[in-house]
């Protein structure tokens, strides 16, 4: 059976998650059932990470294997037709091998997470940011991430179900930049890992977000984690703010020439 690997973009808000559900709508279930369309049996797809409830996607990866070949952009482009009018889109399908696995062959995430300072209601970005009403300061945000960066044992950021055999990770990248957008300013989180504990970012968001409010000092966070006690972590901030933003791997499919 032919292999192919998904590009996804999807707004997480009607969604339980990524994950399949009994009794929740989820975008695993909608995206397999749009493939059901197509072939008339059930599929499975895999994804390079799980979402939880509310979570965004700029560019998730899954795969799933087809009872026939298909041209790549004719799949994304049936896939679309069936996803409607669930906010799930197929932004490119690429052929690979039968041993390619959009989990188990990605060398590393990278998430975006948006945080609205201001205090008038968000119209146009509501479901979309985390909004705070009062100001925040990028430095001491910025100096307290520096503790962040690479191995540790993130006990304190990780969700007391999470799942994972040990909480030691290594996180390459936790920027922090104030962004100028159309809609007015933002504070952007850009962290990336080669894979994450379970609520992990929001933890270290929800954290930091005290520090720019004057409530905690860098040396807070640094001593969060020393504490290896998830009691020692901040507030975890809420899941709308939250994008899956790409997902890396050695031989990138979706890097390869292709033609529509």
């Amino acid at each position: 059976m032919p292999r192919y690997a998904l590009k996804i973009e999807y707004n997480g808000a009607p969604f339980s998650g990524w994950q399949r559900q009994k009794e929740h709508p989820s975008v695993q279930q909608a995206i397999e059932t749009a493939i059901s369309r197509l072939q008339q049996q059930q599929v499975t797809i895999a994804a390079a990470g799980r979402t939880d409830a509310g979570v965004h996607a700029l560019a998730q990866v899954a795969h799933v294997d087809m009872a026939r070949a298909w041209d790549p952009f004719r799949l994304s482009e049936a896939l679309n037709y069936h996803l409607k009018p669930s906010p799930v889109a197929i932004l490119a399908a690429a052929p690979v091998s039968g041993d390619w696995h959009a989990r188990f062959s990605a060398h590393e995430r990278r998430y975006l997470f948006r945080l609205l300072p201001r205090r008038a209601p968000a119209a146009l970005l509501a479901g979309k940011v985390w909004q705070v009403a009062h100001p925040l300061r990028i430095a001491p945000m910025q100096e307290a991430a520096r503790y962040l960066l690479g191995r540790h044992d993130f006990t304190t950021f990780r969700a007391t179900e999470c799942q994972a055999d040990s909480p030691v990770r290594t996180l390459d990248q936790l920027d922090i930049e104030w962004v100028e957008t159309p809609l007015g300013p933002e504070i952007h989180f850009y962290v990336r890992a080669r894979s994450f504990l379970h609520n992990q970012v929001r933890s270290f968001v929800g954290t930091l977000e005290r520090v720019g409010a004057g409530a905690w000092t860098p040396e807070d966070v640094r001593r969060a984690l020393q504490a290896k006690d998830r009691a020692a972590c901040g507030p975890v901030c809420p899941p709308h703010g939250l994008y899956l933003s790409g997902v890396g791997y050695v031989d990138n499919p979706f890097d390869r020439p292709s033609e529509p």
